[in-house]
């Protein structure tokens, strides 16, 4: 069986290279790109995301990657956000009391965490659904974070009964926060899966057979 081809997004984002080798690592074919062709024709995408939110739906727009990702979900196909990859796919993001709207796949706010110490930045723990697809068999590992700001609440209004309603992780730094989603074709993580040890490899190669059935 051929290895599944993953476009990581080349716009500009710090830490790709690390992305590209944790994937490669776990089987993934790479390609290191923002051309349309590679992000639409892929069999996974991911979205890496590192600093500021409004920097990072910037850069997005910048190479018309928000119109891209949006093709890929509405057509079932998989993508996987990283960190800001994940925090962009929300309604919008508060830093320095500045609003930027994100793209809004899900409801909710990226706000400054309510903790003493601000980055969170180190190992944690999550709390995984019981069926969760990316965590299957490491749902007591602990994964890496580097992040100040998170979304705290989830508030997904499910209008139609036969949709099932994304499956939500849970982390704790100073009060909760959104640790990573799982929605159909559309998964993202707020800890950095390509630091984060036998543990993070481990979620990719979960999320590469996910791709791989899709």
């Amino acid at each position: 069986m051929s290895a599944p081809k993953v476009t990581v997004l080349d716009y500009g984002s710090g830490n790709v290279r690390s992305v590209v080798r944790a994937l490669e690592h776990v089987g993934a074919e790479v390609t290191l790109s923002a051309k349309s062709q590679d992000v639409l024709n892929a069999d996974g995408l991911v979205v890496p995301g590192v600093g500021a939110f409004a920097a990072v739906m910037k850069g997005l727009k910048d190479v018309d990657a928000l119109r891209l990702i949006g093709r890929r979900v509405a057509g079932g196909r998989p993508v996987l956000g990283i960190c800001v990859g994940l925090q962009i796919l929300f309604d919008e993001g508060v830093e320095h009391g500045v609003r930027t709207a994100g793209m809004g796949e899900w409801p909710g706010k990226v706000e400054r965490l309510q903790a003493d110490v601000v980055p969170h930045m180190g190992w944690n723990t999550v709390s995984p659904p019981e069926d969760s697809v990316l965590f299957n068999g490491i749902e007591d590992e602990r994964f890496y974070f580097v992040h100040s700001y998170g979304v705290q609440h989830w508030d997904f209004d499910v209008s139609q009964p036969m949709m099932k309603p994304p499956q939500v992780t849970w982390s704790d730094h100073g009060g909760r926060f959104i640790a990573a989603v799982e929605n159909g074709p559309l998964s993202a993580t707020q800890f950095h899966p390509e630091k984060s040890g036998d543990a993070g490899a481990q979620l990719l190669r979960n999320w590469i057979g996910r791709v791989a059935k899709s």
